[in-house]
């Protein structure tokens, strides 16, 4: 053997270590490097790829300036104008409002009377390239062209941070345009006022899908302002210090010096111009660009941290965290720092040892983001149910979709007592029990939404109620729910009542067709003629932006009843199956755009079909629930822009991933059970509490080996189909046998 073998050999050796090195994973990894916020901006996401913290009252992002139905956060993908940046944005619904306190920097003096113009006539947009964008939990960065300027945001929970670098000469400045708005806002009185040579403050009261929506407002700038061009509607006004109308917007000029870098601090409030300026003061004074950039950070790598995830497949790690990171955006925090807060009527309410939250997308969220809150931020889920009774005191009834304290009446059923309930019976009572109670029984007792013919016919008659299936089913779980917590509390008559109110569902399933479908109020006869695969949006219909096909499936609180109207297990899997394998074909001249994300006839896209592939484990078949759980996360989810396949709706449709990633999903949220589907990870923990951990386990999980074999908890084998809510907070290991073919024998 000769020295050149020797070398070969001594080669091979540092490159097989040096693999061995690269493929082992860093114990100092950061999981915000695995979030992509641009994740849910193409497509039907509607997500928005600004900086927020969690669950954060502001959330500076672009705004494209377009109006549509996919620009409902402000931002979309597909678009290469920014026409500023608004400091509250939604994320993943499907309406739009906010961009409230539109700022933009630019280098020139521009028309201030074309301020609240459309995007075609503002003076100040400018293109951009996406190769410019950087986003990250707490960050956001981009290159203007056309005013050769540099944007970064950052923001903690009060405060929303603005860095401008100007690249080119001109005349430094940014504008703040409040008669800016897009979709459904519109402007009803503004007003803007120079306090000082650094300080501007005002306020922009609005309509929209908030009809009484007030922000008030505290701009901090860290360099003078040097000159102010103040417009009012299509007016200028030089030489003032304030403007009041209902369109006011300002270009405030300054001279940043030889680093050419301006920093602004915005913060906001719903109730005064003097707690905005409190909220500035105890949350942005004294504090820089970089440090709130950092420390927001951090807070989000803890939060992230509460679950780790270990696979080799970077691709399901970005997936994975990025929708954790989602359902951690919203509710949004709504108290200012003294605790007060804005009620729809104008009274002022404080929260007192508690943090008020609105943007409660309850219809959404019931299913999965809330279930998730309550194992991961059981602390916050009582502060959410606290704002939740102080709307109820206001307005005599929970919330429906509250969105800056304004209940818009979004959306079907009364799902604030699904998600009270719910609470309640995992043991999160941090609140007035006896109070809660009263809520959620006074919501369900009342006439409004569909209850008065409900609670007279025992379901809603197609003639009484558009949407009235969808209705009618909701109502039945919100029944059952009630039920449950009626039972713990020991209100027996209550409990029966409400139990036998919840087998609504029996009178709306035919059994000539196998679906739930609109009835007349005799219940001699159906809606004629029947289509299941017809949609109609939300008018003239008896189902929610759905079919007959999605719609048919929603009883959550009694499967075993469901499937015996369906004759038993093989006629009801027969046709559990044949929802997934039917064409994808949607009739009707008037479809409702929700229905997306289709594998056959079930639409992961849009809620009502979340929990439907977990059905198959109630039916004997837990296989199928495996084999269709699987294929909706392979399917349905990716890294890319257009990774959702429907509205993220604050939360719910990453929440399903997150979950369903896991091994397990929240199939009926308040029974305290959780179906086991198909996990991807090889090993996740979960933190429960400092000491306490929920580990999962599943190492031979692949592609190809997606069905489970075995399920042991703690060391003992389990054969059922879920598990609870208690063996999750008590800790412990869930350990999963995966196998390429099905074990038929397993879960029976």
């Amino acid at each position: 053997m000769n020295k050149h073998f020797y070398i070969v050999v001594l080669l091979v050796v540092f490159l097989c270590s040096s693999c061995q090195q690269q493929n082992k994973p860093s114990t100092s990894e950061k999981l915000t490097s695995f979030v992509d916020p641009f994740i849910g901006t193409g497509g039907h996401g509607h997500t928005f790829p600004g900086p927020t913290a969690p669950f954060g009252m502001v959330q500076p992002s672009p705004d494209n300036g377009t109006a549509g139905w996919d620009w409902c956060s402000g931002y979309h993908i597909t678009d290469s104008i920014i026409s500023g940046f608004g400091q509250l944005h939604l994320s993943g619904t499907g309406i739009g409002d906010l961009a409230d306190i539109l700022l933009m920097p630019t280098n020139d003096s521009v028309d201030v009377s074309l301020f609240g113009t459309n995007k075609d006539s503002l003076p100040y947009t400018s293109n951009f390239s996406h190769a410019t964008e950087i986003a990250s939990p707490g960050y956001y960065k981009v290159h203007l062209d056309d005013p050769n300027i540099k944007v970064e945001l950052t923001a903690n929970s009060y405060v929303a941070f603005h860095k401008y670098t100007y690249e080119a000469e001109g005349n430094p400045s940014f504008i703040l345009d409040l008669g800016y708005a897009v979709n459904w806002d519109k402007p009803t009185e503004s007003s803007i006022h120079l306090e000082s040579k650094t300080l501007l403050t005002g306020h922009r009261y609005s309509t929209g899908w908030a009809k009484n929506q007030k922000v008030f407002f505290a701009i901090e700038s860290s360099e003078p302002i040097i000159k102010t061009t103040f417009g009012s509607e299509e007016d200028i006004i030089d030489e003032s210090d304030s403007v009041s109308a209902i369109k006011t917007g300002g270009q405030f000029f300054f001279n940043p010096g030889k680093e050419k870098v301006v920093e602004l601090k915005i913060a906001v409030s719903s109730v005064s111009i003097t707690n905005a300026k409190q909220n500035l003061k105890q949350h942005g004074s004294t504090t820089s660009f970089e440090t709130i950039k950092n420390s927001s950070a951090q807070q989000w790598e803890e939060l992230l941290s509460k679950i780790k995830v270990e696979t080799s497949q970077d691709s399901l790690k970005t997936i994975f965290y990025t929708a954790l990171y989602h359902t951690q955006i919203a509710p949004v925090l709504f108290s200012d720092t003294n605790g007060e807060f804005r009620l729809q009527n104008d009274s002022i309410a404080k929260a007192d040892g508690w943090e008020a939250y609105s943007t409660l997308s309850l219809w959404d969220t019931f299913r999965a983001e809330n279930p998730l809150l309550n194992i991961l931020q059981p602390e916050k889920v009582n502060s959410i149910i606290q704002s939740m009774l102080t709307y109820y005191e206001e307005q005599g009834r929970l919330p429906v979709w509250t969105l800056y304290a304004n209940e818009t009446n979004t959306m079907t059923g009364n799902h604030g007592v699904s998600m009270i309930a719910e609470a309640f019976l995992k043991g999160i009572r941090n609140y007035d029990i006896d109070k809660a109670y009263e809520a959620v029984k006074k919501t369900m007792m009342d006439d409004i939404r569909g209850l008065k013919p409900y609670k007279e016919f025992g379901f809603i008659p197609y003639t009484e109620l558009d949407e009235s299936v969808t209705i009618s089913l909701e109502f039945a779980y919100n029944d059952w729910c009630i039920a449950q917590m009626a039972k713990v509390l020991g209100k027996d008559e209550d409990y029966a009542y409400f139990i036998k109110r919840s087998e609504a569902f029996k009178h709306l399933f035919n059994t000539e067709t196998g679906f739930m479908r609109g009835r007349s109020k005799d219940k001699e006869s159906w809606r004629a003629p029947f289509d299941p695969k017809y949609s109609n949006h939300r008018l003239h219909t008896d189902y929610t932006e759905g079919n007959a096909w999605q719609h048919s499936w929603f009883v959550l609180h009694d499967v075993a009843g469901f499937i015996e109207l369906h004759g038993g297990n093989e006629p009801f899997t027969e046709k559990l199956e044949q929802l997934f394998t039917e064409s994808s074909e949607i009739s009707g001249d008037n479809v409702s755009a929700d229905i997306s994300g289709l594998i056959g006839q079930y639409a992961h896209g849009n809620e009502p079909s979340h929990h439907i592939a977990y059905l198959f484990n109630r039916a004997k078949k837990p296989w199928r629930t495996q084999h269709w759980v699987r294929e909706i996360l392979n399917t349905q989810y990716s890294a890319q822009p257009d990774g959702l396949s429907g509205n993220e709706d604050c939360g719910q449709m990453s929440a399903w991933y997150v979950f369903s990633s896991l091994g397990f999903y929240p199939m009926n949220p308040a029974s305290g059970q959780y179906e086991l589907g198909s996990p991807l990870f090889t090993k996740v923990t979960i933190t429960i509490s400092e000491n306490n951990n929920f580990t999962v386990l599943a190492e031979n999980t692949s592609s190809i080996n997606k069905y489970i074999q075995s399920v042991k908890l703690n060391g003992k084998s389990l054969q059922r189909t879920y598990i609870t809510h208690d063996e999750i907070l008590a800790g412990g290991t869930l350990e999963f046998e995966m196998g390429a073919n099905p074990n038929k024998n397993w879960g029976l």
